[in-house]
């Protein structure tokens, strides 16, 4: 891309005024009109989910991939020859998200980078009139995650978050009985990401290799010195690129949590996270265990639990469960056949062991799956027709984004049942234990060798998306990644 190219860009997206941003643009021209409907897609980002998404566009009737983009020159080439082998010829290869965006063809951007670059480029896809499809987690930071938000309703694009349990029907229909009071009151939601992972040793600072345009791929984050760890898939595990497991694989089940509670529920009131990196000794930042409690105006509760470390007779829940206030609770049914759907669901009364398989009616959702819903909902220029729009998953990350931060804020204490500041919440209590029990007993971890990072109670005031109380100052400062020059987050001070 010209430097005249990227000028000019810069000139249309963003009013720059030293590193005050602001969001200009044009609004969505609405439906998709000509070529029979043709929507025309580009792919940023190729490795890993970005996979998926070439496959999905591809499964589409009548969409075509334009543009693949992606800052390795090696991951692009290889990319461009796979579709060649398929008979897919008349795409477009580039190293800047920029050129399609520049592309007035270019009906829809689908977004499969690091996290870090998410908000930015659904950001700059909605101020050019592109539709978006973002994968998870819409944001890397709760104040970037407020401007997608809010760019989404100035310009009137699709955007679709890339939780695709949101176009699950059945699960959909268990969200409306559950909100609908069919098994009494919610109380606690509760989400898990365990699945087994493994640490990823040490690599010393180098030169980015020449394949690689080191520069594009960290765009807006701040990073000192290029190491092998980011490249390819590692970036999760650190701060300034990810997020952890919990708004990484987590954001699904942090997502369903969040759904089913009251309807009016948007922010928690007060979040708690803590945990550890545990056994690995390794140059990652985010914890591989954690639990953190998020506590709703109206008292209703999400729990979530991230259990990465492997050992024997590991147990893999990567799920959601659901407690009442008489005592029952919804479980998976180990017996299920079909995930989310059908037999997935058993409901327990309280003191009943064997359960009931549920009969769960489909729920609202736009057909055609996370990708055909997408297309139907660009083809139409019907943001509310995406499954996953943009508040839901604000919402969502956001709920991540202050446990994580919990935990950032957090001091060491002892390796032991009694670490975690709960208060009178026995629930909390009781669930941190058997969390506590699988990590010391069967993963093996000694009091002696280990400690908890246990962060502060962090009060949140979801109205102006800033913490109050103690341990303010410094959540607050947490809430925006500080941003490379010509990357910044456009400001919400034009809107």
């Amino acid at each position: 891309m010209s430097i005249i190219t990227r000028r000019r860009f810069l000139q249309t997206s963003t009013a720059a005024a030293g590193a005050s941003l602001l969001l200009t643009g044009t609004q969505a021209s609405g439906k998709v009109n000509g070529a029979n409907d043709r929507v025309r897609i580009a792919v940023a980002g190729l490795n890993g989910r970005g996979k998926s998404h070439l496959q999905g566009w591809l499964g589409q009737k009548n969409v075509e991939v334009a543009y693949v983009i992606d800052p390795d020159q090696d991951v692009l080439d290889r990319t461009l020859k796979a579709l060649a082998e398929k008979g897919v010829t008349n795409v477009k290869g580039a190293a800047d998200v920029r050129e399609a965006l520049e592309d007035k063809n270019v009906d829809a951007i689908s977004v499969a980078t690091p996290n870090h670059w998410h908000s930015l480029i659904t950001i700059w896809a909605a101020q050019h009139g592109k539709h978006v499809y973002v994968e998870k987690p819409m944001s890397h930071d709760i104040a970037e995650g407020r401007v997608a938000v809010e760019a989404q309703k100035k310009y009137g694009v699709v955007v679709q978050h890339g939780t695709q349990r949101r176009s699950n029907a059945q699960l959909a229909g268990l969200v409306k009985e559950i909100q609908d009071g069919k098994f009494g009151k919610l109380k606690i939601s509760y989400g898990y990401c365990c699945k087994p992972r493994g640490g990823i040793g040490h690599k010393s600072p180098t030169t980015p290799p020449s394949n690689l345009n080191w520069d594009l791929w960290k765009g807006p984050a701040q990073i000192d010195q290029y190491h092998p760890n980011f490249v390819h898939y590692n970036w999760h595990w650190f701060w300034e690129t990810g997020n952890g497991d919990m708004n990484n694989q987590g954001t699904h089940q942090l997502d369903v949590a969040r759904w089913a509670l009251d309807e009016d529920q948007t922010h928690p009131v007060r979040v708690m996270g803590m945990g550890g990196r545990f056994q690995w000794n390794d140059q990652g930042e985010t914890p591989n265990t954690m639990f953190a409690v998020a506590e709703y105006p109206n008292g209703q509760y999400v729990y979530f639990n991230v259990r990465n470390v492997n050992y024997k007779n590991y147990k893999k829940q990567v799920l959601n469960e659901y407690y009442f206030e008489d005592g029952g609770k919804i479980l998976p049914n180990p017996q299920a056949k079909h995930r989310e759907g059908g037999d997935y669901w058993k409901y327990f009364a309280k003191g009943d062991t064997q359960g009931e398989v549920l009969t769960v009616a489909d729920g609202d959702v736009t057909p055609g799956g996370n990708w055909g819903a997408f297309i139907a909902a660009v083809r139409e220029g019907n943001p509310d027709m995406a499954n996953g729009n943009a508040l839901d998953a604000h919402y969502g990350c956001v709920l991540g984004h202050i446990m994580n931060n919990s935990y950032r804020l957090g001091v060491d204490v002892p390796f032991n049942s009694k670490a975690g500041k709960f208060g009178e919440n026995t629930d909390a209590y009781e669930h941190f234990t058997a969390l506590h029990d699988i990590m010391s007993k069967d993963v093996g971890l000694s009091a002696e060798d280990n400690k908890y990072t246990v962060g502060p109670w962090l009060t949140f005031d979801g109205a102006k998306e800033r913490h109050t109380g103690d341990h303010a100052e410094a959540a607050n400062s947490l809430l925006k990644d500080a941003n490379t020059t010509g990357f910044e987050i456009p400001l919400l001070a034009s809107l």
